[in-house]
This record gives structure tokens, sequence and C-alpha cells, in this order.
């Protein structure tokens, strides 16, 4: 195992980096700066759970949108039409994503390629029109708003939404989930999802059996996508369809693509460019998607791994030396 990845360094790199985001949440004073690296830390994690299945399985998902928006509407219903505590509510819809994803999981990931995609497509617009209808549940084409409590965990949510505070929340929450799933790519199970990918029927003549493997992995990826939906509906006190729609799925797959899917930390790395570009970008062009458009065929055709890969690259011709 590579010494940078060793559960001892792995610890100490993810409190260091923790400890940065504090540190850069005190110190950035801008408002705007601190909203813009919040989403782009959302739409990391977010990035991160669609691009997990795809390192590992092998999948191609256009439906991880469902999520995303359903984890922040279970959390807006709750909150609305029981007494029950947010911390627990919270709980509740990430375990009820879990259990969704899974049984789902055990019937999908048996179909392979495209038809998976087209499936999920699919089940994601089936989700996005069922809360466009129920209007008298879900608010239809207006959204929800989500009736936060004054405290959460114990600390008052006016504090929690202050602008360091949640980019902290945010950047903390995707820095753990990139150690989960380091510590994943390098265990025994991570690599057997691997050689399953490479080769199921090798895979099954061993004595693996492919799908629960497979539904294990397309769980953990909806979970931590449905916690970055849940966090962005925190953010934004605030929960629509539009949230559910594959043209979403879409664009996070863009992101994944852009940073890298065979990397960990690459989808992260592809949203957070996105996030800014967009922003930078879009307020010198009205045409910012056509460039980011442009960016992708150029990182697709002239790099091996998106633009991660491409540092990765640029790193080790660095540290070799010249003849």
């Amino acid at each position: 195992m590579n010494t940078l990845f060793r559960p001892g360094r792995l610890t100490l790199t993810t409190i260091s980096c923790i400890a940065l985001t504090v540190v850069i949440g005190q110190v950035v004073t801008s408002a705007t700066a601190l909203s813009i690296l919040t989403q782009a830390a959302i739409f990391a994690l977010f990035a991160t759970g669609v691009g997990v299945l795809l390192k590992q399985n092998g999948m191609v998902s256009f439906g991880h949108a469902a999520f995303f928006g359903l984890s922040a509407y279970c959390v807006a219903i709750f909150l609305q039409e029981t007494l029950l505590p947010a911390e627990l509510v919270i709980l509740i819809s990430l375990a009820a994503t879990a259990i969704f994803a899974f049984v789902l999981a055990l019937v999908i990931v048996r179909v392979p390629g495209i038809a998976f995609a087209m499936l999920t497509l699919a089940f994601g617009q089936l989700f996005y029109q069922l809360t466009l209808k129920s209007r008298g549940l879900t608010g239809g084409a207006d959204g929800i708003s989500i009736a936060w409590p004054d405290t959460l965990f114990g600390i008052p949510t006016s504090t929690l939404l202050e602008n360091s505070i949640i980019f902290t929340i945010s950047w903390a929450l995707l820095i753990l989930a990139l150690a989960l799933l380091v510590r994943l790519h390098h265990s025994r199970f991570g690599q057997m999802t691997e050689a399953i990918r490479d080769n199921p029927e090798r895979a099954t003549f061993i004595g693996i059996r492919p799908t629960l493997p497979r539904a294990l992995i397309f769980t953990l990826s909806a979970v931590i996508t449905a916690a970055a939906g849940i966090l962005a509906s925190f953010n934004s006190g605030f929960i629509s369809p539009d949230s559910l729609h594959w043209s979403v799925s879409g664009t996070v797959l863009m992101m994944v693509v852009v940073g890298g899917y065979w990397n960990v930390t690459g989808p992260a790395l592809g949203a957070v460019i996105y996030v800014v570009a967009k922003d930078l970008i879009g307020d010198l062009s009205t045409h910012w998607l056509s460039l980011f458009g442009l960016l992708l065929i150029v990182i697709v055709v002239f790099t091996d791994n998106g633009l991660s890969g491409a540092l990765r690259s640029l790193a080790a011709r660095a540290r070799t030396p010249s003849a």
C-alpha cells in the first residue's frame, strides 16, 4: 500500500485538510466567495457520489439527481408533517435513501451498459414527475420551503448558516467522504468491486457473485449524493422538482468526466472547476456552457483521466529527473 494511504497517514491528512478549511473560512471575508465555494463543495460531494459508481462499478447513472432531491424532500416533508427532531429526520432520510437505493440496485445492477443508464434515467424522471404532480405534498413546480428548527445538533441554526460556518461544514463533509472512499479503494472490498468491474465473468468463475457488491457500491453512491442534497437544502432552505431533473444528473456527470473518475478526488475537482467557472465565465459571456463544453472535448480527447489525471502525470514528470 502507498504510504500516503496508510490509515495513520490518511487520518492525519484528513484532519489537516479539515483544519485548513476552518482557517480559510475565517480568513476569507468575502460573503460571495464563501457562498460560491460552499456551492462548489456541495456539488463536489454530489459528483463524488456519481464518481464512485463509475470508478468501482463502471456504471453511468443519469438518475442520481433523484437521490439528491428526494433526500431533501424527505427532510422538508417530515419537518412539516411530524414533530420528530430535525437530527432524527436527517438520519431517517439518509437511511430511507440507503434502503431504497439498495432494493433498486438489486434489480438494475444486473443490467449492463447503456441499458443501466437508461433505467436510471427512467427512475429519475419518474420521481421528477411525481414531485411535480404531487402539489399538495411537495408544492409542485413551486417547490417547498424547509422549516429548519432554531437549533440543530445543539447549535443555533443561524450560527450554522453563517457563511464561514456553512463553508467549513460543507468542505469538512466532502473531505470526510473522500477519505472514506480512499479507504474503500485500498480495501479488499474495493479491489473486489474493481475486479468485478473489469471482468465480471472471471470474477464469477472464482466464486464472487457480482450483484451484491455492485448493489452496495450503488447504495454508497446514493447515500453520498443524498447527503449532498440535504446539505444543499440546508444551505438554501428550499427544494424544488428542478433538483430531480435528469439535466442535473447530466451536468454532474460532466463534472465527473472533466475531473476524471479514475482518481477518487477527480469528480470533486471537476465540480469545483465547474461551479467556479460558471460564476466567473457566466459574468463575462452568455455562452459559458459552450466554453465549458469545449473544455470537456479537449479534456476527453487529450487526457487519459480528466484534469486529475493530467495533474498527476505532470507531477510524475516533475519528480522524474531529466536524463
